[in-house]
C-alpha cells in the first residue's frame, strides 16, 4: 500500500538538529574575550619591544612602552569585574578543585593516551585547570615586576634589576604558553563554538567532558 501523500514523512535521524548543552554565560564570553584581547596587545607590544626586526617596522618605542604598560595594568579588569557573574565564580570554582579523575588525565596525557576512557574530565580536564592555574600567577607577577620597573624610584636597582630578569624571561615563557592554548584551541572547532555561542553539542560535551553533568 502506497503511503498517504498528506502524511509528512520522518525526518531522517542524520537530519535533526544537533542536540545542544549550555556551556558558558555570556559574562564568560566577554571576560574571555577581553582578556584575550589584552593578553594579546601585552604579547605584541612585548615581542616588538625587544625583537630588533619587529621593533625597526613598529618604531614609536615610547607609544608601545605606554601601550604595553597599561595594557598589563588593565589585564586583571575583566576577571575582577565579571566576579560578579555567579556562572563565572561557579567555574573558577570548578578550576581550581582537582579530583582523582585530574590525576588519571594527566598521567593518559604524559602517555599520550588519547583513549576516551582514559581520560576522564568534568567540566574541565586536568590540562585547563593547570593552564588555568599557571596563567592567572604569572599574570600576577608579571603585574608585580611591572609595577617595579616602573615606579623606579621607589625601589631599589637591585629589586628593579631582579624584576627585570624575571619580567622578561617569564614573558617569553608566556608567549610560548599562549601559543600552544591557541593552538589547542585552533584544533577543537567545538570548543570555540563553546566559547563563542555559550553551548556545545551534547555528543561532543559527552566524549570529552564525560563526567559533566550540565
Amino acid at each position: 500500500m502506497n503511503p498517504r501523500a498528506d502524511v509528512p514523512a520522518a525526518v531522517p535521524a542524520a537530519s535533526a538538529p544537533a542536540r545542544r548543552v549550555p556551556r558558558f554565560s555570556r559574562a564568560e564570553h566577554w571576560v574571555h574575550r577581553l582578556t584575550a584581547l589584552l593578553m594579546g596587545v601585552c604579547v605584541a607590544t612585548a615581542a616588538s619591544l625587544y625583537i630588533p626586526q619587529i621593533a625597526e617596522l613598529v618604531g614609536r618605542r615610547e607609544l608601545v612602552v605606554r601601550v604595553h604598560e597599561w595594557a598589563g595594568l588593565t589585564l586583571p579588569v575583566p576577571v575582577l569585574a565579571g566576579l560578579a557573574s555567579r556562572a563565572l565564580r561557579r567555574d573558577l570554582g570548578h578550576l581550581n578543585r582537582f579530583g582523582p579523575h585530574d590525576r588519571v588525565w594527566l598521567r593518559a596525557a604524559l602517555r599520550r593516551d588519547k583513549h576516551r576512557d582514559s581520560r576522564p574530565a568534568a567540566k574541565f580536564n586536568a590540562g585547563q585547570k593547570l593552564y588555568a592555574a599557571w596563567i592567572a600567577g604569572a599574570t600576577l607577577v608579571m603585574l608585580g615586576t611591572g609595577l617595579l620597573m616602573w615606579f623606579t624610584h621607589l625601589t631599589p636597582l637591585m629589586w628593579r634589576t631582579s624584576a627585570t630578569f624575571v619580567h622578561d624571561w617569564l614573558a617569553l615563557t608566556i608567549g610560548i604558553v599562549v601559543a600552544g592554548h591557541v593552538g589547542m584551541a585552533l584544533g577543537d572547532p567545538e570548543a570555540r563554538r563553546g566559547l563563542r555561542t555559550g553551548s556545545v553539542s551534547r555528543e561532543w560535551a559527552e566524549r570529552e567532558h564525560p563526567l559533566w553533568r550540565p
